[in-house]
C-alpha cells in the first residue's frame, strides 16, 4: 500500500525536477537528517487521512447499532467542533492559494492541489464524527484520539524542517509557512482536548447509580491504560476494601441480561436437535404410533427414541453452539487485539538485529542508535496496551460464561425430574456450578492461543530461516519431537484429573453426610469409622495427585529446557554443516530472542489443549445435566375449570422414574371443593407418593390429575430456609400484620417467639437447625396457612409435634372448625384421634387405594380400616366429646412444643430472661385456675381478636445471630501462615528447595554468557579452532539446568508439598470430628464443606504451582538485573527508581487484589449454599410457584460474587500495564546504554543484555501475579488451620479411667444435684436434678417444650457438659471417662432418623463388629426383614444420600435395628415413634418391651399411651423435676401429668 502510494506521489511530482523522493545523504548518513519535501507534502499528511477514511464506515455502523443516549452540547464539544471547522478552512486556504497562483501563471505541481483537498475533506469528516458521537452518547473517542496522534506525529517532521529552513533564512512561501504552523497548533490542541471526557449521556445508569463502574465514563486513554481503576487501588491500599466499596456490575455483565441470552440460544439448539431426524424416519414412527393403543409409541417418547436410535444416534443438542452464539461476538473483539499483538511481537527482534549491526559499524551517526532504542520502547509499549485489551475482553467473556452457566444450571435444577435428581446428587450439581463453570472461565483466557500459537510459531520460523537458513529445521525437529511427549503427558494428566475429581466428589459427598448427621455420629460414637472412610478416599486422591506430580515434573523440565535444546541443536548444526557458517552476535541473539518468542506459544499449546480437554469433560457434564428430562408442567391440570371437585385423579398410575416399578396404580380420587380428606395407611404404603403425584412430582404413566386453584404444601420433613423466621413464613408474600399474627396464633407459634432471641426476626440456621422438630413443622404449616391457597396438601404435619399441640393445630387450623374450613385439605396422618372429624378417609395399602369413605361408612364396611381402628382406638376418643371441647385449653397459651429445646438461642441479656420468667409465671397461674374466663371460647373464635390487639412487643435488644457471618481476614497475610506451610513441608527442606532454584538459574546465566563469548570468536577470526569445545560446554551447562529442574520438581511437588497437603487435611478432619455439637449448630455445613473442597483443593494443587512459578520468575528477574548491571554499570542508576516504582505498584496491587480475592471467596459460598438449599426444597418451591423468585435470589447472589470478581480481573490488567511499562523502560535503558557504551562493548554482550531485557517484562509481570496469587491462595492454609484449631470436646478415650468392658452391667443411673447450660453465659437449662434409677426400670420423660427433656438425654451422652453436679452410671462418674467409652455403652434412637449413603449393612454396623446372622436378627425384630429380603441386594441395599430411597418410617425402623444390634444396658428413645403409623408404633413398643426387658429405658414421650405402663414417669418443668412417680400415682395426684393425660384422653 505504502509503496504504491509513493509511486503515485512520484507521478504527481514528476513535473518539477527538484523533487526527489529519497536521498540517502540527506536522510541517513548525516548528523542532521531531514526528509525530502515531496515526502513531507504527500505521504505524511495523507497517513492519518487514509486511516480515518478506512475506519469510519465501520465506526459509523457501530455507532448506529450501539446507542448509549444523548449528550448535551458542552463547551468542550463546541471548541472541538469549531477547531475542526477552522482546520478545514486552513487547509482550503492552501488549496485556493494554489488556484490563485495558477491564475497568476505560476503553475504548481498537482500535489499542491491534492493534499489540501484530501486533508480538508478529512477535517469535515472529523467535525461530523465529533457531533455524531455526541448524539450517540460517546464520551471519549478512541478513533479520533488515534487520528490526532498520527496527525501530530506526522506533522513533527515538516515542523522541524521548516524551522531548519527558517534558520538558514530561506522561507520562500510565507503563506504556506504560516498556515502549516496554524495547522500544527490546532491539531495539537485537538489532541490535548480529545484526552478529556464529555459528560455522561442523559438518563444513563451512570447518573442514577451511586456506585457506578468508572469504566463506562472513562476516556480512551484511561481505558487503554486502565487508569480508571486507580481510585479503587488507592482506596484498597489505604484501608481493606469492603463489599460496599465495590462498583455495581455493568448492566451487560449482569445475570438478568447474560442468562436469558444463553438460555434462548440453548432453546434454539434443543428445538434444532428435536427436529433433526429426517422426514422418512418421522413417518416410520408415526405409522407405528397411530394404529396402536394410546399408550404406545405416540405417547411414549422413550420408545420413539429407541426406534430412532436404531436408525441413527439420536441427536443431542449442543451446549457448545449455544455458548458460542451467546458469547462469541464479544470474544472475537479480543481475538482481533490478539492478532495485532502477535504481529507487533516480531518487530523487536528485527530492531535488535539492527541494533547489534549498529554496534558493529564504527562510523555511523549516533542518532541511529537512539532512534532504534526509542523504537524498541515504542513497539513494546504498543504491544503491552494491545495485549491487555485482549485479556480484558477474554476475561469479561469468561465472567459472563460463568454467570450464564450457573444461571442455566440453577434454573434447570428447579425443574428436573426425580429420576434425573437421582443420577446427580446435590454434591455433583454443586460441583457443576463451582468447578465446571470455573473451568470454562479459565479456558476463555487462553482459547485464542489455539490459532495464535500456530501463527506465532510460523512467523518465528520464517524469521529464523532468514537468519540461519535450513539449520533451523534441526531446532524445529526438537520442538516437534517434544510435542507428542507433552501430548502424552497431557492425556495422562487428564485421565488422572478425572479420577481425582471422582475421588474428590466422593470425599465431599461423604463429608456432607457426616456434617448432616454429625449428631448421630457423636451419639453412636461412630466418628472413627467415618474418619477412616474419609481417609481411605483421601489416600486414593493423594496417590493420584502424586502420579500427576511426576508427570508435571517431566513436562516442566521438557518445557524449560526446550528453548535451550532448540538453540543448542540449531547452533551446533549451523556451525558444523558448513565451514563458512560463522555464528556471530547478530545471528545468535536475534535467533535467541525469536526462540524466546517461540517458547510461549509452545508452552501454552499443550496447556490450552489440556484445558480444552478438561472443559470438554465439563461441557459434557453440563450438557448432560441441562438435557435431563424436566417435570411435565402439564401432568397436573391446573386450569380453573368449574367442577365441584377441587382435586381429582382418574385411573392414575405413577412411578418415581420411567424405568422404576410402579409405585401407585389404580388411583381414583375425587375430593369435593372445601372438604377435608385424611389419607391413612402403614409405613411405606405410598401416602407421601400420593401427595407427590398430586404435585406433579412423579412420572404420570396413565390417567388424569387435576387440581383447581393454587396449592400450599407442607412436606413430611419441613423445609426451612436459612432466613429469618418471618421470611420463612411469608415466603415472598407481602407482610400483613393482622393476618400474620392470626397465622402465628393458629399454629401456636406465638409462645415460641417469646423464647427465640430475636422474636420472628431470629435467623434460622440452615435446615432449621436451631428449631426443634415440632417448631420446624409448625413454621412449615404457618407458611402454608399464610399463602392463602385453594388446596392444601398436608403430608403428616402432626407427627413431629406433641399430642396436645397436634390437637390444637387440628382444631385451629386443619379441622372442621379451623382457619382452613371451607378450603380443600388433604391430610396424610398417623393419628387416629382426628379421623372422626374429617369428611372422608382414604386408606392406602401397598400403593393402591383399598377403601375410601367417611368415618362411619368405613366402620360399617367392616374392612381393613375398621379392623385397624378396633385394635388401636381408645373408645373414649369417639364418645367423649367434652375432651374436644375441654374448657381449659391450657395448651392454647403454652403449647407443649413452644419453647425449643435449643435454648442456646436464648439471648443472655437479662431483659429477655426476665420477660420469659414473667411469661412462665403467668402461664402457670392460668393453668392452675381452671375457670379462667379468658380461655373459655378461644377455640371457637378461630382467631382470638384480643390477642391481635396487642401484637408482640418488638424486642429492643440486638438479635444475636446464631450463624456468625464468615469472616474475611483483612490486611496482609501474616508471615505465620507461610511459616505454617513451610513447617508442613519441612523448614530445612524448604531452604534447600530455594537453593536449588538458585543453582538452576545460575546454570542458565552461565550458558548465555558462554554463548556471548562464542559469538565474539567471529570478530577475532578464531571460529574454527574452538567449535567442539564451545558446543560441548554450552551443552553441558544447559543439560545441568534441565537436570536441576527435574530434581527440584520431584523433591518439591512429589514429596514435600503432598506431605503438607496430607497433614493439613488430616488435622482439619480430626479437629472437625472432635468439635463439640455447639460448633455445628453455629456453623453452616456449606462453610465447612467449602474448606474441605475449595481450600483443600487449593493446598493440593494450586499452591505448589504458585510457589514453583514464583521461584522461577524471581530468579529469572534477578538474573536479568545482574546481567544488565554487570555489562553497563550505569544501569544500576536506573534500577533504583524502577524498582521503587515496581515495589510501589505492587504494594497497591497486592493490598487491593488480595482483599478482592477474599471478598470474592466469601461471596462465593452463599451461591452454593443457596443452591443446595434450593435443591432440597424444590418440591416446596414448585408447589408454591416460587420458581422465578428463587431464580432472582440466585441471580443476586451470583451478581454479588461477580461484583468482587470483576475489579479483580481489572486489577490484574492495571498491574500488567504498569509493570510492563517498567519492563519496557528496562529495554529502553539497556539499549540506550548499549548505544552510549558502543565503543567499550562487543556485539555479543550488547546482544546478551538487550535480549535478556526483552524477556524481563514477562517475568516481572508473572512475579507480581504469583506473589498475589500466592497471597490469596495461602489464605487457604490459614482457613484450614483455623478449623484445625477448633476447640474440641473431651477426649474420646481416657486411658487410665477406662471402665470395665462389661460396664454398665446393672444399668443404674443416678443424677446428683445436676445442672447444665447450653453455652457459657446462658441460663441453666436443667437445675439441680437429683434422682436415682435402678437397673431395668422404664422411665417416661414428659414435660412442656423447653422443660429440658431432650437436654437431659444429651447430658447422658455428654453432648452437653455439666455445669455442676454429677451423673453416675453403675458407680462410674461419666464425666471422668472418655466420650467413646461412654457413648458406645449407651444407645439412643434419635428423633430424626439419619442414614448415610452406603449399604444398609454399613448403616447398621459401620465397624463390622457383628455377624450377618445378628444383623438379620435385628432386622427381623425391627420388622424390616420382609422389606430387606425382598430387595435384590439384601443387606447390601444401597441407601441414597440421607436415606432418600426409604420412607421416613422405614428409616426410623433402621434406627431401631441399630439399637437392637448394639443392645446396651441403657436405651434412650427420643420421640422415636413420631413418624410411624400406630400399628408400626405398636410393633416397635412391643419389640422394645421384649428385647430391652432387662435394660434401663428412658423415653421422651409424644404419645402418652406408650408410657402408661412404665415403671415411673418423670415430669420436668422449667428444668426442674416437677413430679416423679408411677403413672397411676401421678394421675391420682391431679398434677401436671394428670392434665396431660386428660388431654390425650387417658385419664
Amino acid at each position: 500500500m505504502f509503496i504504491r502510494g509513493l509511486l503515485f506521489v512520484k507521478s504527481l511530482v514528476i513535473t518539477n525536477k527538484p523533487f526527489i523522493l529519497t536521498e540517502p545523504n540527506l536522510t541517513l548518513y548525516t548528523d542532521l537528517p531531514d526528509l525530502p519535501e515531496c515526502f513531507q507534502m504527500s505521504a505524511l499528511p495523507w497517513a492519518p487521512c487514509i486511516y480515518l477514511w478506512a475506519i469510519s464506515p465501520f465506526y459509523i455502523l457501530y455507532l448506529k447499532r450501539n446507542n448509549r443516549g444523548y449528550i448535551m452540547m458542552s463547551t468542550l464539544n463546541r471548541i472541538k467542533t469549531a477547531l475542526g471547522l477552522i482546520l478545514w478552512i486552513v487547509c482550503w486556504t492552501d488549496l485556493f492559494s494554489a488556484f490563485h497562483e495558477m491564475n497568476e501563471g505560476q503553475p504548481k505541481p498537482p500535489i499542491y492541489f491534492v493534499t489540501p483537498l484530501i486533508v480538508g475533506m478529512t477535517m469535515l469528516l472529523v467535525t461530523f464524527l465529533i457531533q455524531f458521537e455526541r448524539l450517540r452518547g460517546v464520551q471519549s473517542s478512541g478513533v479520533l484520539f488515534i487520528f490526532w496522534t498520527i496527525s501530530v506525529l506526522c506533522a513533527i517532521v515538516p515542523f522541524r524542517s521548516k524551522i531548519m529552513q527558517a534558520n538558514q533564512g530561506e522561507v520562500k512561501d510565507k503563506l504556506r509557512f504560516t498556515t502549516f504552523y496554524i495547522y500544527f497548533g490546532l491539531t495539537l490542541i485537538e489532541l490535548i482536548l480529545s484526552c478529556f471526557n464529555e459528560k455522561p449521556p442523559l438518563f444513563s445508569s451512570v447518573v442514577t447509580d451511586p456506585n457506578a463502574c468508572p469504566e463506562t465514563t472513562a476516556g480512551f486513554l484511561s481505558r487503554m491504560t486502565f487508569w480508571w481503576f486507580t481510585g479503587l487501588a488507592i482506596k484498597g491500599y489505604k484501608s481493606p476494601l469492603e463489599s460496599k466499596d465495590l462498583w455495581s456490575l455493568n448492566k451487560q455483565d449482569s445475570s438478568e441480561l447474560v442468562v436469558p441470552s444463553l438460555l434462548n440460544e440453548w432453546e434454539v439448539e434443543k428445538s434444532k436437535a428435536h427436529s433433526e431426524p429426517n422426514v422418512k424416519e418421522l413417518a416410520t414412527f408415526i405409522k407405528a404410533g397411530t394404529g396402536a393403543e394410546t399408550n404406545h409409541v405416540g405417547d411414549n417418547p422413550e420408545e420413539a427414541e429407541v426406534l430412532l436410535s436404531k436408525r441413527k444416534e439420536s441427536q443431542q443438542p449442543s451446549f457448545l453452539w449455544a455458548l458460542l452464539r451467546a458469547f462469541g461476538p464479544y470474544f472475537l473483539i479480543g481475538s482481533a487485539f490478539k492478532l495485532l499483538q502477535d504481529l507487533v511481537t516480531f518487530v523487536n527482534p528485527q530492531l535488535l538485529r539492527m541494533l547489534i549491526g549498529f554496534t558493529k559499524q564504527p562510523n555511523v551517526p549516533v542518532w541511529w542508535g537512539y532512534a532504534l532504542a526509542f523504537l524498541m520502547f515504542g513497539t513494546s509499549l504498543l504491544q503491552t496496551l494491545i495485549l491487555h485489551q485482549h485479556f480484558q475482553y477474554c476475561f469479561v467473556t469468561g465472567m459472563r460464561l460463568r454467570t450464564g452457566i450457573i444461571g442455566a444450571i440453577y434454573r434447570k435444577s428447579l425443574v428436573i425430574t426425580n429420576e434425573a435428581k437421582r443420577s446427580s446428587t446435590v454434591g455433583e450439581v454443586v460441583n457443576l456450578m463451582s468447578v465446571d463453570a470455573q473451568r470454562f472461565m479459565d479456558l476463555t483466557t487462553f482459547l485464542n492461543m489455539l490459532w495464535s500459537a500456530p501463527l506465532q510459531i510460523i512467523l518465528a520460523l520464517f524469521f529464523l530461516w532468514q537468519n540461519l537458513g535450513p539449520s533451523v529445521l534441526a531446532g524445529v525437529a526438537v520442538m516437534v519431537l517434544l510435542i507428542p511427549f507433552n501430548a502424552f503427558i497431557a492425556m495422562k494428566t487428564r485421565t488422572y484429573q478425572v479420577e481425582q475429581m471422582k475421588h474428590k466428589d466422593d470425599r465431599i459427598k461423604l463429608m456432607n453426610e457426616i456434617l448432616n448427621g454429625i449428631k448421630v455420629l457423636k451419639l453412636y460414637a461412630w466418628e472413627i469409622s467415618f474418619k477412616e472412610k474419609i481417609l481411605q478416599i483421601r489416600q486414593k486422591e493423594l496417590n493420584v495427585l502424586r502420579k500427576t506430580a511426576y508427570l508435571g515434573a517431566l513436562s516442566t523440565m521438557a518445557w524449560t529446557s526446550a528453548p535451550f535444546l532448540v538453540a543448542l541443536t540449531t547452533f551446533a548444526v549451523y556451525v558444523s554443516v558448513d565451514e563458512r557458517n560463522i555464528l556471530d552476535a547478530e545471528k545468535a541473539f536475534v535467533s535467541l530472542s525469536l526462540f524466546n518468542i517461540l517458547r510461549f506459544p509452545l508452552n501454552m499449546l499443550p496447556q490450552v489443549i489440556s484445558s480444552i480437554v478438561q472443559a470438554s469433560v465439563s461441557l459434557k457434564r453440563i450438557q448432560d445435566f441441562l438435557s435431563h428430562k424436566e417435570l411435565d408442567p402439564e401432568s397436573v391440570d391446573r386450569r380453573n375449570n368449574a367442577s365441584e371437585y377441587a382435586v381429582s385423579v382418574v385411573n392414575g398410575k405413577f412411578s418415581w422414574a420411567k424405568q422404576d416399578h410402579v409405585t401407585l396404580e389404580n388411583i381414583n380420587v375425587m375430593v369435593p371443593q372445601g372438604s377435608l380428606l385424611a389419607v391413612v395407611g402403614h409405613v411405606g404404603c405410598g401416602k407421601t407418593s400420593l401427595v407427590s403425584a398430586l404435585l406433579g412430582e412423579m412420572e404420570k404413566l396413565e390417567g388424569e390429575v387435576s387440581i383447581r386453584g393454587s396449592v400450599a404444601y407442607v412436606p413430611q420433613q419441613a423445609w426451612i430456609q436459612n432466613a429469618t423466621l418471618r421470611d420463612n413464613i411469608l415466603f415472598g408474600k407481602p407482610y400483613m400484620e393482622k393476618k400474620y399474627r392470626c397465622v402465628l396464633e393458629a399454629c401456636s407459634l406465638t409462645p415460641d417467639l417469646e423464647v427465640l432471641p430475636g422474636g420472628d426476626q431470629t435467623e434460622i440456621g440452615e435446615k432449621g437447625i436451631n428449631l426443634s422438630g415440632g417448631q420446624r413443622q409448625r413454621v412449615s404449616l404457618a407458611r402454608a396457612l399464610y399463602s392463602e391457597a385453594d388446596v392444601y396438601l398436608l403430608d403428616d404435619p402432626l407427627s413431629a409435634v406433641d399430642a396436645h399441640v397436634a390437637k390444637h393445630i387440628f382444631d385451629h387450623v386443619i379441622g372442621p372448625e379451623g382457619v382452613l374450613q371451607g378450603k380443600t385439605r388433604i391430610l396424610v396422618t398417623h393419628g387416629i384421634t382426628f379421623l372422626p372429624q374429617v369428611d372422608n378417609i382414604l386408606v392406602m395399602v401397598d400403593g393402591r387405594i383399598s377403601e375410601m369413605g367417611s368415618y362411619q361408612d368405613l366402620l360399617k364396611q367392616n374392612g381393613a380400616f375398621a379392623e385397624f381402628l378396633r385394635n388401636y382406638s381408645l373408645e373414649d376418643i369417639i364418645e367423649d366429646d367434652e375432651v374436644t371441647l375441654s374448657v381449659v385449653d391450657e395448651e392454647e397459651d403454652f403449647p407443649e412444643d413452644a419453647l425449643s429445646n435449643h435454648v442456646d438461642m436464648v439471648d443472655n441479656e437479662p431483659a429477655v430472661n426476665e420477660a420469659r420468667r414473667q411469661f412462665m409465671r403467668q402461664i402457670s397461674i392460668m393453668s392452675n385456675d381452671p375457670e379462667n374466663p379468658k380461655n373459655k371460647s378461644i377455640r371457637l373464635r378461630r382467631c382470638s381478636v384480643k390477642k391481635l390487639a396487642e401484637p408482640q412487643a418488638e424486642k429492643e435488644q440486638k438479635v444475636e445471630k446464631l450463624i456468625q457471618t464468615e469472616t474475611a481476614e483483612t490486611g496482609k497475610v501474616k508471615f505465620k501462615v507461610y511459616w505454617e506451610y513451610a513447617k508442613a513441608v519441612g523448614p530445612l527442606l524448604s531452604l534447600f528447595i530455594c537453593f536449588l532454584y538458585g543453582c538452576q538459574s545460575a546454570a542458565a546465566i552461565g550458558a548465555n554468557f558462554w554463548l556471548s563469548e562464542w559469538t565474539n570468536d567471529a570478530q577475532h577470526n578464531r571460529t574454527q579452532e574452538f567449535v567442539q569445545m564451545r558446543v560441548g560446554v554450552y551443552a553441558a551447562l544447559g543439560i545441568s539446568q534441565g537436570a536441576l529442574i527435574l530434581g527440584n520438581c520431584l523433591l518439591c511437588r512429589v514429596y514435600s508439598m503432598l506431605k503438607a497437603a496430607h497433614t493439613t487435611h488430616l488435622n482439619m478432619l480430626h479437629a472437625i470430628l472432635r468439635a463439640p455439637q455447639a460448633f455445628f449448630e453455629a456453623t453452616p455445613s456449606g462453610r465447612v464443606l467449602n474448606r474441605f473442597s475449595k481450600d483443600v483443593d487449593t493446598i493440593d494443587s494450586l499452591i505448589p504451582d504458585n510457589i514453583d512459578i514464583w521461584m522461577r520468575t524471581f530468579w529469572y528477574t534477578v538474573n536479568v538485573l545482574i546481567v544488565c548491571s554487570a555489562l553497563t554499570p550505569m544501569f544500576l542508576i536506573v534500577i533504583v527508581p524502577l524498582m521503587l516504582f515496581y515495589w510501589w505498584v505492587q504494594r497497591f496491587y497486592v493490598a487491593t487484589s488480595r482483599q478482592l480475592k477474599r471478598l470474592e471467596s466469601v461471596s462465593r459460598s452463599p451461591i452454593y449454599s443457596h443452591f443446595s438449599e434450593t435443591i432440597t426444597g424444590t418440591s416446596v418451591i414448585r408447589a408454591y410457584g416460587r420458581n422465578s423468585a428463587f431464580v432472582l435470589m440466585s441471580n443476586m447472589k451470583v451478581d454479588d460474587n461477580q461484583k468482587s470478581y470483576f475489579p479483580g480481573i481489572v486489577s490484574n490488567r492495571w498491574l500488567g500495564v504498569r509493570i510492563e511499562f517498567i519492563g519496557n523502560c528496562i529495554v529502553l535503558f539497556a539499549a540506550l546504554f548499549a548505544v552510549i557504551g558502543k565503543d567499550k562493548l562487543n556485539p555479543g554482550l550488547v546482544g546478551l543484555s538487550v535480549s535478556y531485557a526483552l524477556q524481563v517484562t514477562m517475568s516481572l509481570n508473572w512475579m507480581v501475579r504469583m506473589t498475589s496469587d500466592l497471597e490469596s491462595n495461602i489464605v487457604a492454609v490459614e482457613r484450614v488451620k483455623e478449623y484445625s484449631e477448633t476447640p474440641t470436646e473431651a477426649p474420646w478415650v481416657v486411658e487410665d479411667k477406662q471402665p470395665p468392658p462389661d460396664w454398665p452391667s446393672q444399668g443404674n443411673v443416678e443424677l446428683v444435684d445436676y445442672s447444665v447450660r447450653y453455652r457459657e453465659g446462658l441460663d441453666l437449662v436443667l437445675r439441680n436434678l437429683s434422682l436415682k434409677v435402678k437397673g431395668g426400670e422404664k422411665i417416661g420423660i414428659v414435660g412442656r417444650t423447653g422443660a429440658g427433656k431432650s437436654s437431659m438425654t444429651l447430658c447422658l451422652f455428654r453432648l452437653l457438659e455439666a455445669a455442676e453436679g454429677e451423673i453416675v452410671i453403675d458407680e462410674v462418674k461419666i464425666s471422668e471417662i472418655g466420650l467413646h467409652d461412654l457413648r458406645s455403652k449407651l444407645t439412643i434412637i434419635p428423633q430424626e432418623p439419619v442414614l448415610f449413603s452406603g449399604t444398609l449393612r454399613m448403616n447398621l454396623d459401620p465397624f463390622e463388629k457383628y455377624s450377618d446372622d445378628e444383623v438379620w436378627k435385628a432386622l427381623e425384630l425391627s420388622h424390616l426383614k420382609k422389606f430387606v429380603s425382598n430387595q435384590a441386594a439384601k443387606l447390601n441395599l444401597e441407601c441414597a444420600e440421607g436415606g432418600e430411597n426409604l420412607s421416613v418410617g422405614q428409616r426410623q425402623l433402621v434406627c431401631l435395628a441399630r439399637a437392637l444390634l448394639r443392645k446396651t444396658r441403657i436405651l434412650i428413645l427420643d420421640e422415636a415413634t413420631a413418624a410411624v403409623d400406630l400399628e408400626t408404633d405398636d410393633l416397635i413398643q412391643s419389640t422394645i418391651r421384649t428385647q430391652f426387658d432387662d435394660c434401663t429405658v428412658f423415653t421422651i414421650a409424644h404419645r402418652l399411651n406408650t408410657i402408661m405402663d412404665y415403671t415411673r414417669v418423670l415430669v420436668l418443668d422449667k428444668g426442674q423435676i416437677a413430679e416423679f412417680d408411677t403413672p397411676t400415682k401421678l394421675i391420682g395426684q391431679k398434677g401436671i401429668f394428670f392434665g396431660m393425660a386428660k388431654d390425650a384422653g387417658l385419664a
